[in-house]
């Protein structure tokens, strides 16, 4: 034994024991008089910690005494001595051994205390024997048990193995001894000492632990805490006597080194989840170190990963646009094939253009090419807004397209200068616009010069980015364009196979190529044949950790170490974490500052990292020793300096080995920072201060954030994005105590999900329901509110394009109400076109023609022309289209007209497409009423254009239903079934159930037209169903007239193609019958229009009974009921309804 080691045990002795006899000391390290001598010389004199007394021992004299039932470990299995900063609180990966000694309780029953504690002091010396020879630290001792960390305080390659290759020769050392052999002598007379050797029992598990000194007033030890130690100490009450059981996740690093089989899952106290446990029997003698190996090839690297790129590169020159996707696990080299190349471009001189998606801006909409933008303009923090635009300006003209410039001023959050006209799109359409006008850039750039872009992580790409990425691919075959997207294997790409796109999946490299690759990051520097084998061994062909790890072993060397076992230990971790861990640990204050940049993003700027980082820190400096270790890449110098995370995975690793309470001091401070002198990114990158704040824990104050980023990403239609934020912001929001403040944020925050989220289900779906009735309640809880509207709104809604219209209309009464209350003619205008609107559909036209009346007097288009209410089309167009329908039921079908075309022309005044979609439907719907077929086939293309452009797919599905229709009533009823059929289903996104029973009826009409009777009947017998559920009876009556007039077709009593009656002749018994069933039909379509005052349905309903009386040579009752319907009417008289009626009584007259 070494004299270093017998003076730190001796003084661990000491400090346990508080004096020792020299005596002693002799016989426990088998001293000499000189050795013994130098022994009291060291701990006297040098180390001032122990006394001499009466030249027979020594007494303890240093600090930190402990009471002599502690037993120290010896110092090799100690953490040694370092800085503070060293013994600092860290988190890392740890595996953690429980040992236990079996029995105890047995033997303390069977020997003397004394013998008892020699017995257990003998144990833990073997234990700690051999747990110094794998570099354990032994925790604590607890009784006849030791807690173990393999990994602390310095990390190996094998740490994992290491323990259960310790735990095997514990167990080994243990059967060479026997408590008979420990005992001393003087053991009293009949104690029986057992001759069986000691048993141990072995748990050992792997995971993440917080390591740091706890306690304090002298006594404080290094403990690990969190699951890790628990679950290593559980799994050791699973082993047998002399077993050594580990858990799966320690099984997973050690796998192939040791014989072993599954031990089962076992649910362990303390653990809510079970835990898979293994037992280990032996170490292999040959270890299986293959698996994972690819098959070599003559080519070194990624020769003919490069060569495919160049070949793409060469078609796109040539006018050939080429994709490809690059996809590999991470650390596989895709960014690094790309950065050849890049290479390559710029050495040609073509142009290269480069996106980074990012973690913090997945929902950022269009963030890569935002920040594209901004770099290729050459943006500065000190440019004024003028002259951003002035860059922008020049940049355009190189494509021609200033007249675009309102697009991107918008998209860089500039103001549009007063010489352009502004944007008067709606959000979709400005988005889909912004997208065209970035292809259009991009294209054009590449027509004049040949051009690379390379996405780089398109697993954090944004909704809107992928959306761009599929329109670029698209038009990308005649460019000159290579584009390059890179991506993670948990990333599916949304684009079909095509011939110009080439897919590229990175394999592991070959054994050659490792070494290779080897050679080059050793930069010159020859290293030892086994240093090469063990790191390649270990990287298992992934190139970031070959790259990363050579360079670990190099900085290790340079730093004074050399190529002996130990080193080698330090500088070949067991995973790529550790390694970097380990880089970052000899980069000394550089270490914080790559944490803080990893807090701040895979990119950051000089200017926000100096503006978070402490005075103190020497920061130039320090990202020097990161650039140069290549953790970091630079861009830029000065105030302009960029710099970025050479990978994804050093950026993780960084931020990962902060405690969580640092972590969150950083983001506090970063968002700080940028709250207070950052004002661009708090005006435009809003999510970026509440991803901030959010990680800080600082939820009051990321909250506002989250409902900001949604609300601006929900004015640029970026819905999904919108979503993300707003959802974000209400999960936080349930972290914070009830309190009114609290219920008032959340109405705000909820209101503001209700519009995208319709956006994107439907104004029917579950969730949005969800949503607003969430939203009334808090409305009752914070009391006045004049969120209480459009909450009552979003829900109204719902349940009319449900088609639950008894809901709508408590509602809707207490919308009215409401804005009776408060006078507000706003409110009242809405509300009085919400009424008429429920009330139409209810078939209570008299009233809702009273509302609609109120709300067009209330109507200003000065006033209101800017407003967008409850579905997004302005009131005043709601109100007179929906006048338009309520006129013609109630017998006015002129005055229908002339409101429907005011509705029109109102609309297209204000160039609102939406408004424009919307008239036009209406219209067309008016048309149909009036049975004008050519009109209502011109009004519904006329929609379905315009709205197939503006993706508003709820007025493509209605002007499709309407417009086949009216081919169908111009002979194409076949053609015209098919597209209704398609337009009604329940996947075209249309499904308003409130106007459902309109289009059935028109499409039972068609079935009756081509024959199908029995189809058209079904159909009419469902919907009546329905009607009777929902109360949607504003079309009833025609579903019982059309019933009848079905009826009668199905047994010939009537030809319903032509609407004539044919020769009387006597009617067969179940012909009577049907007679019959369609009397009673029209006779209740005539009761229902009555009691609804529906004019033109009475007048109907009454024509078709009174043909069925012709035939029946009931001539003058049918001259009576038609006439009396027919003399009400003051105007309409050329639409075909009354042309019908008039010929029909001029019949009966003769």
């Amino acid at each position: 034994m070494k004299f270093s080691e017998i003076v730190t045990q001796t003084i661990a002795w000491l400090q346990r024991e508080e004096r020792v006899s020299y005596r002693a000391l002799k016989r426990e390290f088998d001293l000499d008089d000189d050795v013994l001598a130098d022994l009291k010389e060291e701990l006297i004199a040098i180390k001032e910690c122990a006394a001499d007394k009466d030249g027979k021992m020594l007494v303890w004299t240093g600090a930190s005494s402990v009471s002599s039932a502690e037993f120290r470990v010896p110092s090799s299995t100690q953490p040694p001595a370092s800085s503070p900063q060293h013994l600092a609180a860290e988190r890392r990966q740890l595996t953690v051994m429980f040992c236990d000694l079996v029995g105890s309780t047995a033997l303390s029953a069977q020997l003397d205390p004394e013998d008892l504690r020699e017995v257990v002091r003998q144990y833990q010396k073997t234990c700690a024997e051999v747990i110094q020879r794998h570099d354990g630290y032994i925790a604590q001792y607890l009784g006849d048990g030791l807690l173990v960390y393999f990994g602390y305080p310095t990390a190996h390659e094998d740490d994992a193995r290491r323990a259960v290759r310790a735990s095997l020769e514990i167990i080994f050392a243990m059967q060479k001894q026997a408590p008979s052999s420990l005992v001393g002598e003087g053991q009293g007379e009949g104690v029986v000492v057992p001759p069986s050797p000691l048993q141990v029992r072995i748990g050992i598990h792997t995971g993440l632990v917080v390591i740091g000194e706890i306690g304090g007033h002298g006594r404080t030890e290094q403990l690990a805490l969190g699951e890790t130690p628990n679950i290593a100490a559980r799994i050791q009450g699973l082993a047998e006597p002399n077993t050594v059981i580990i858990s799966a996740a320690t099984q997973r690093l050690i796998e192939g080194q040791f014989e072993g089989q599954p031990f089962g899952s076992h649910l362990l106290k303390g653990i809510e989840t079970p835990i898979a446990v293994y037992h280990v029997q032996s170490e292999r003698q040959i270890n299986s170190q293959l698996e994972g190996k690819t098959t070599l090839t003559p080519l070194v690297g990624r020769e003919q990963e490069v060569g495919l790129l160049l070949d793409r590169w060469e078609q796109a020159k040539e006018g050939r646009g080429q994709v490809v996707l690059l996809s590999g696990e991470p650390g596989i080299g895709k960014s690094r094939l790309a950065y050849a190349l890049r290479e390559q471009v710029t050495t040609e001189g073509s142009l290269l253009s480069e996106a980074r998606c990012s973690p913090y801006h997945q929902h950022s909409a269009l963030y890569p090419l935002i920040d594209v933008l901004q770099r290729s303009l050459l943006f500065t923090r000190q440019d004024t807004d003028e002259a951003k635009i002035e860059k922008l300006e020049r940049a355009l003209a190189l494509s021609h397209m200033q007249e675009s410039l309102p697009l991107f001023t918008a998209l860089l959050s500039l103001p549009t200068p007063s010489h352009y006209s502004p944007l008067t799109f709606t959000p979709q359409k400005q988005k889909e616009r912004t997208l065209q006008a970035l292809l259009q850039v991009m294209l054009a750039q590449a027509e004049r010069q040949a051009t690379v872009s390379v996405w780089e992580d398109l697993h954090w790409a944004d909704p809107s980015s992928l959306e761009f990425l599929s329109l670029l691919i698209d038009q990308l075959p005649t460019s000159k364009l290579l584009l390059v997207l890179t991506f993670r294997p948990e990333f599916t790409p949304p684009w079909k196979p095509r011939s110009h796109i080439s897919q590229l999946v990175l394999n592991r490299l070959g054994k050659k190529q490792v070494e290779v690759m080897i050679e080059q990051a050793a930069a010159g520097k020859t290293l030892p044949t086994e240093v090469v084998e063990q790191i390649r061994l270990k990287t298992d062909g992934v190139p970031l950790f070959v790259e990363e790890l050579t360079k670990t072993v190099l900085e290790s060397v340079e730093s004074g170490g050399g190529f002996g076992r130990s080193v080698i230990s330090l500088g070949i971790p067991a995973t790529l974490q550790e390694a970097l861990l380990a880089r970052l640990d000899r980069l000394s204050t550089a270490r914080q500052v790559a944490q803080l940049g990893a807090t701040l993003g895979r990119e950051f700027s000089y200017t926000l990292l100096r503006a978070v980082t402490p005075s103190e820190t020497d920061l130039p400096s320090a990202l020097a020793k990161l650039v140069e270790a290549e953790i970091l890449y630079q861009r830029g110098v000065g105030e302009q300096t960029r710099y970025f995370f050479k990978h994804a995975l050093i950026q993780d690793t960084a931020y990962q080995s902060l405690l969580k309470s640092t972590r969150q001091q950083y983001h506090q401070q970063i968002a700080q920072v940028l709250e207070d002198r950052f004002l661009d990114t708090k005006a435009n990158q809003p999510e970026l201060l509440a991803h901030h704040y959010t990680e800080a824990n600082l939820i009051e104050s990321a909250i506002p954030y989250w409902q900001r980023a949604g609300q601006r990403a929900s004015q640029r239609s970026a819905n999904v994005e919108a979503i993300s934020y707003l959802t974000k912001g209400l999960e936080l929001l349930k972290t914070l105590p009830d309190t009114p403040e609290r219920a008032q944020q959340e109405l705000t925050l909820q209101i503001a999900l209700g519009e995208p989220l319709r956006s994107i289900k439907g104004e029917g779906a579950p969730e949005v329901a969800k949503v607003y009735t969430r939203a009334l309640e808090l409305c009752r809880q914070v009391g006045e509110t004049p969120q209480l509207f459009p909450a009552m709104v979003g829900l109204w809604l719902f349940y009319l394009v449900r088609g639950e219209l008894q809901s709508a209309r408590e509602l809707v009464e207490r919308l009215l109400r409401l804005a009776q209350n408060v006078q507000d003619p706003a409110l009242l205008l809405s509300a009085h076109l919400q009424s008429g609107m429920t009330l139409y559909f209810l078939g209570e036209f008299a009233s809702a023609r009273e509302h609609l009346e109120q709300g067009i007097a209330f109507y200003d288009p000065l006033q209101y022309r800017s407003r967008a209410f409850h579905a997004g089309h302005d009131p005043g167009v709601g109100c007179l289209s929906y006048m338009s329908w309520v006129l013609w039921f109630l017998g006015y079908p002129d005055q229908a007209l002339k409101r429907s075309q005011e509705a029109l022309t109102l609309a297209q005044e204000m160039s609102r497409p939406f408004n424009v979609a919307f008239a036009l439907n209406w219209a067309a719907t008016l048309h149909q009423f009036r049975r004008e077929a050519k009109l209502s086939q011109e009004r519904a293309e006329a929609a379905i254009a315009l709205s197939t452009e503006q993706r508003f797919r709820q007025w493509v599905a209605m002007g499709s239903i309407l417009r086949s229709k009216a081919l169908a009533e111009q002979g194409e009823a076949e053609e015209g079934i098919t597209q209704m059929r398609q337009g009604i289903a329940p996947d075209q996104g249309v499904r308003s159930e409130a106007v459902m029973p309109y289009f059935l009826s028109l499409l039972a009409e068609t079935y009756g037209k081509v024959g199908q009777v029995e189809e058209g009947l079904i159909v009419l017998t469902e919907t009546l169903a329905a009607v009777d559920e929902t109360g949607q009876r504003f079309c009833e009556a025609e579903l019982y007239r059309l019933r009848g007039e079905l009826t009668l077709q199905k047994f010939q009593v009537v030809s319903f193609k032509l609407q004539v009656p044919p020769s009387p002749q006597p009617l067969a018994p179940n012909t009577q019958a049907a007679v019959w069933v369609a009397e009673e039909c029209f006779l209740n379509a005539i009761a229902i229009a009555q009691q609804q005052q529906a004019k033109s349905l009475e007048l109907r309903a009454a024509t078709s009974l009174a043909r069925l009386w012709q035939q029946q040579g009931k001539k003058i009752e049918a001259h009576t009921l038609l006439s009396e319907v027919y003399n009400w009417f003051t105007e309409g008289f050329d639409t075909k309804d009354l042309q019908e009626a008039k010929v029909l009584l001029d019949e009966l007259s003769v």
